[in-house]
Parts: C-alpha cells; structure tokens; sequence
C-alpha cells in the first residue's frame, strides 16, 4: 500500500491510501487515474485534500512520472481535481456522495440440470465439433468488411440457400432464399412473427398437451391461447372450430408431447381452416429430422404453403449452443417479418452461419445425422426395453418413430400426485405430462429425453424410474387391500 503525501507542511506527515495497481501495466496513464479516482469517488481521499506532487507520486509509486502527469490532467478535466496556481493540485472541494455499495441482484436462473431425460440436449459429435471449428476459423480469416457489418436482416444467403435445398430434399418443402429468416432460435422466430402478424389478445389455438416453452412465449406475447386437444390423428380441428382463432400452434410431424404424426385428413381440414379464416398455422418441426422408420415426412407447409410459416432449427440437428434457427414464410407476409427482424438483434454472427453452410453443402452435417439417427435410435429402444422390463406393466409407453423423447403414461385411476412423487423416488430429471397441459385431464406420465445421454446412464435411470412407478402403485394397491 503506498504512501502518499498530506496537506500538512511537514514533509515526513503521510496518508497511506489503499491504490493497487497491476505491476503489468502500472506505467500506464489510465490505471494510475482509475485508482485515484475510485479513491476519491469512495471517499478514501477527502474533499479539498492536497495531492503530492507529481514527482513525489511517481517516486511512490514506482511509476514514470509522465503517468503522473496524465492521471492528474484527467482528474482535473473529470471535475475530481482542482489546481491552485503555485500550491499545486488538489482533491475537488465540491463532490458527490460516495455511492453505496453495489447491491446484488438476488434471483435464480433456472437451468437444467445435465441427467438423463432432460429434454434439449444432444451429443457431442467430435469429429463435427472438428470440422464447424476449422469452417469458423476459414470463415473469420477471409472475410471481408461486408461480412463483418450488420448485413442482411434475413441472414447470410449461403445459409439460406442451403437450408432451401435441404427442406427440398428432406421435408417437401420449395421455397425461395428470399422467404428464409435465420432466428437465434425457435421461441424468437415464434415471437417475432406474433409481433408481425398479430395483435395481443388475439386467440391462438394450441395443442392440448402441447409444448411449454411456446405456450409461455404464446402468453408472454399477449395471445389467447384456445386448448385444443390431441388424438392419435393430431390435433382435433372439429374441436377448434368452435372457438375464433387468428393462429393456430401445432407440431404435425412429431406431436409434442404424445409424438403421434398429424393425418393426412387432419392436416388437409387444418389448411381448409386457415385458408377459410384468414389465420396463420404455425409449424414448429423441431426434431423431426430424426425419424428411425420409414421416409422423411412431408411437412404441412409442403402441402399447402400460402398459410403455414414454418419454423426449423438446428438445436436438436447439432446442439442449442449454436443458437441458430430458421423461419420460412409465406412471400406475402416476409416484409412485416423482416421488418420486426430489423429492429431486434438481426441475426446470428456471420461467420457461423457462413461455416454451418459450408458442412451443409460439403455433406458433413448429413453424415452427422446419420451417425445421431443410429446412436439416438439405440438410445431410445435401450430406454423402453429397460422401463417395459422394470415397470412391469405399470407404465404404458409410447416410443414413435421419430423424435428425441418418448412418453409413459401411468394407468388410469392413478393416484392426482402419483407421477410427482414417482420422479422424486426415482431421482430423474423428467418433464411430466400434466406440465405439458393447459387442460388437466386423463392419467399423467413422463416425457423422457433421451438424446445426449450415454446409453448405460439411460438404462440406469429408466430401471429406476420403472422400479419407482411398480413399488408405488403396488403400495396403493396393497393399502386398498389392507382396508378391506
């Protein structure tokens, strides 16, 4: 701690004063300031005190003293320092209050924790993780002033002209780059369109169960939700037409949570509806890219585009870090898009899009999902085979074709708390149906993730959680029998 100088006469008088300064860069002007001044600001030095001379301070300090003389000249100009003519500098008579300590902000930001069947994660594919590094790097070393600037609200059209000729190919969609918005993920691109094309208040209909994170972003932008239930067809649109609805919200190639894909019936009366009414059809087709049998299927705004935005990401294909998503929009309405695009955050950074395009049009990301789509299908097949074993009979599960989760459902007549305390017992990180439900009725379950976990981990807490769901319905039952 150095010792500086007091306004006393005598030459031996000294303050000492708590300055810190890095031996790094202790010769630089602007950290000899900052110390100085936060002594001043913190009323460690006081108002009217006379400062040592500039000598003197740097002799103190063990600094050149024409660092000295820049911190002084930046006090002086800050208003913190007052220089009297021949009785050197000194502290500013006139100064604030020392603030208060800085409060801390007292919340919680709620994560989820990293077990088995969590919902949102991925494996961690290394030789990709290789090739998108390598792709960055190229990217960030060659480009040019325009690739760096703020640029195209809709996103880089390498990206977009890539993401065109995979739903081409993949999902029976055709459209033009020019109808492509890169997000930074699926609730924003949702978000942004509600912003654009809606009005708060306005009724959406939404599956029932349906997928929570876009019923709060849904009610968190101001919209009406109308619960419209689900069946092994999709969601029921007989049921919907009895409510007004200016948008509807569904998941039709891998229903969330119930994973059952929408008819071919159901999807045609859900377009009739739309075209009838003037109303959007939000597609959200999150994790269909994973289908274990069968063809690709096509997505609803394949069939029948003129109503139906639709809206895809690449946090299920790579991983949600990437924070990379993308809406297609029908051409009437991307100007109103855009424009909202325009006065958010516009896009992504430049270069990972411009580096994720690169593996698409290499064929790198296709190979990757090939390698997943083996590795996820083992996973989910592990999961059931251990629950089916270990439940034995208690749980009914539903394992779809397609997607990264599976549903069990307890039997109906279970007990209101059943599944709660199921997962406690079992100590899993699962979502549970009634979670998912705006309307709470039938027997409730559990949504298990099943990607980005080790498959020995998976079988683990799938026995546990089977083991959980047979000892306390059986506790029920032999609780039943002992008061009759």
């Amino acid at each position: 701690m150095p010792n500086l100088a007091t306004t006393s006469k005598r030459r031996d008088d000294v303050l000492a004063l708590p300055i810190r300064l890095d031996r790094a860069l202790r010769n630089q002007p602007q950290q000899v300031h900052a110390a100085l001044r936060t002594a001043i600001v913190d009323g460690l030095l006081a108002p009217g005190l006379r400062l040592p001379s500039t000598r003197a301070l740097a002799e103190q300090l063990g600094v050149r003293r024409n660092a000295i003389v820049a911190a002084y000249e930046q006090l002086l100009s800050d208003g913190l320092a007052e220089a009297r003519h021949g009785a050197g500098t000194y502290v500013a008579a006139q100064l604030p209050a020392p603030p208060p300590a800085a409060p801390a902000a007292e919340f919680a930001v709620q994560t989820t924790p990293h077990r088995p069947f969590a919902l949102g994660f991925t494996l961690v594919d290394a030789p990709l993780l290789k090739r998108l590094a390598a792709a960055s790097r190229r990217r960030i070393a060659q480009a040019s002033s325009d690739e760096l600037g703020y640029g195209d609200p809709c996103g880089s059209l390498h990206l977009r002209t890539q993401i065109a000729h995979y739903l081409a190919a993949n999902r029976g969609i055709r459209c033009d780059p020019s109808c492509i918005l890169i997000v930074c993920g699926t609730q924003q691109g949702l978000r942004l369109c509600v912003e654009a094309l809606l009005r708060p208040g306005d009724p959406v209909w939404f599956e029932d169960p349906g997928y929570y994170a876009s019923r709060n972003t849904l009610r968190a932008s101001g919209m009406k939700l109308v619960p419209v239930p689900v069946d092994g067809e999709g969601i029921v649109v007989a049921a919907g037409k009895k409510a007004d609805a200016r948008a509807a919200y569904v998941t039709p190639s891998h229903q969330f949570p119930t994973g059952v894909a929408m008819s071919m019936a159901r999807r045609v009366a859900l377009l009739s509806w739309a075209q009838a009414t003037d109303a959007f059809i939000f597609e959200d087709d999150y994790d269909s890219e994973y289908r274990f049998a069968g063809p690709p299927l096509t997505a609803l705004a394949g069939i029948g585009g003129e109503r139906v935005i639709y809206i895809g990401t690449f946090s299920k294909t790579l991983f949600a870090g990437l924070r990379l998503a993308y809406l297609v929009l029908p051409p009437a309405v991307v100007p109103r898009v855009v424009a909202a695009r325009a006065s958010h955050d516009r896009f992504p950074p430049r270069f990972m899009q411009d580096a994720l395009a690169d593996l698409m049009a290499d064929g790198e990301i296709a190979a990757h999902m090939r390698r997943m789509r083996l590795r996820y299908r083992q996973a989910r097949d592990a999961v059931a085979e251990a629950l089916e074993r270990s439940a034995k009979g208690c749980l009914h599960l539903s394992a779809p074709a397609q997607g990264l989760h599976l549903l069990a459902t307890l039997p109906p007549g279970a007990p209101k708390d059943a599944a709660r305390l199921i997962r406690e017992r079992a100590g899993i990180e699962s979502r549970l149906l009634s979670d998912a439900r705006i309307v709470q009725r039938g027997p409730d379950g559990f949504i298990l993730g099943y990607s980005g976990f080790a498959v020995s981990d998976l079988i683990a807490a799938a026995r546990r959680l089977g083991r959980a769901a047979h000892d306390r319905l059986h506790e029920r039952d032999r609780r039943g029998d002992q008061k009759k």
